[in-house]
């Protein structure tokens, strides 16, 4: 019950900021007792009159000079960029408490018979020597003790609050990215399709049922950031059996990757769907051309190398309309993702052979207990 009462009055004093009164109190006790070079003197001050009241001057005229300057000239000339104002009107407060504080030695002397001069062993005797060498220094090193507190603050408060924007905005950025690349998904693999009903009733009803295999894990097992790279492989193996059924006689699909993968690797949804629709959009469109894509998987220490190749007729690619290059808003989006997911850890690589278009991509894979380490402290 103590216990408990002694948090409450704890709780107490800190939300009304009393915290801050003992700050001072305990502030200027260790400067007097470092100034007089014993605590054991200093507290002997505080058996007379006159040093309790030389105390309680540095300690009030400071505490009120230093939160006027931290609370109204930072937000209001600081902050706003008027640092003339700001900087003139530091320095008169710090006058005015150099001066309160110089007065209030001589109302210290009045509760005793000596003067001021001879109660505190001030030497030359003139106000200008109260002022100069004890209250003007003893201000200056508060102002500047608590704005550098108070700085310090603001600073850490902005980067906190610039760490939380850039992640919320990258975080909907990647939303956007995502929302844009399932359209694009949709449109391809439906229109093929739609090809497919006339030419090929069987192929198309075969392609509608794994069509339906891939929306199901786009919609319902790729919602996190991360997914076990098993799952995205085995989502890439079908959409390259999708692909491949509205293809004819001269086209060559070569696949190589690792019969097991291991569990405890992750890997952004969809990252590597993008190379593959490009692939397929770009190889010759001659269909008396051989065709043929190149897709060769790895994982090393940690890391994906994923490596595609597609044939491409360019003498036909010259004759598309100015502008229309390999890549496009999938490409597009991916470069864009990869940047944000994995900067710094991947290496992007895409070039045009003398017939064909490569990607070469190596990328600094997850683990799955890190992913969900971030998760819990997240």
């Amino acid at each position: 019950m103590a216990l408990q009462n002694l948090s409450s009055f704890f709780a107490v004093l800190w939300r009304f900021k009393l915290h801050h009164v003992l700050f001072w109190a305990v502030y200027h006790l260790a400067w007097w007792s470092l100034y007089a070079g014993s605590l054991v003197e200093v507290l002997g001050y505080f058996d007379e009159a006159h040093g309790v009241v030389k105390y309680l001057g540095y300690v009030v005229y400071q505490a009120v000079g230093v939160y006027f300057c931290l609370y109204v000239l930072i937000p209001k000339f600081l902050q706003k960029g008027r640092y003339f104002l700001f900087f003139t009107s530091v320095i008169g407060v710090v006058l005015f408490m150099s001066v309160g504080i110089t007065f209030n030695y001589y109302l210290a002397s009045l509760l005793t018979d000596k003067t001021v001069y001879e109660l505190f062993n001030v030497f030359p005797e003139t106000p200008v020597t109260l002022f100069k060498h004890n209250a003007l220094p003893s201000c200056v090193g508060a102002i500047t003790l608590g704005m550098s507190i108070k700085l310090t603050k603001i600073w850490i408060d902005t980067q906190k609050r610039q760490k939380a924007l850039e992640k919320e905005k990258l975080e909907t950025e990647l939303k956007f990215l995502k929302s844009q690349f399932n359209p694009h998904f949709l449109f391809n693999t439906i229109n093929s399709i739609f090809v497919l009903i006339d030419k090929n009733p069987e192929m198309a009803s075969e392609s509608l049922v794994k069509f339906s295999n891939l929306l199901r894990y786009q919609l319902y097992e790729c919602n996190a950031n991360q997914i076990p790279l098993k799952n995205e492989l085995a989502y890439i193996k079908s959409l390259l059996e999708l692909e491949s059924l509205r293809q004819n006689e001269n086209f060559d699909l070569q696949i190589d990757w690792p019969d097991t993968i291991s569990e405890e690797y992750s890997i952004a949804p969809f990252i590597l769907i993008p190379f593959i629709e490009n692939s397929f959009k770009h190889i010759s469109e001659d269909r008396k051309l051989k065709k043929w894509i190149q897709l060769r998987i790895q994982v090393k220490e940690g890391s994906l190398i994923f490596h595609l190749a597609n044939s491409a007729n360019f003498e036909l690619r010259h004759e598309l309309p100015k502008g229309v290059s390999y890549g496009g808003l999938g490409l597009k989006n991916v470069k864009r993702r990869l940047a944000i997911i994995y900067p710094e850890s991947h290496n992007l690589v895409v070039s045009k052979e003398e017939d064909s278009y490569v990607v070469h991509l190596d990328l600094k894979l997850k683990k799955e207990e890190q992913v969900q380490l971030k998760k819990a402290v997240g």
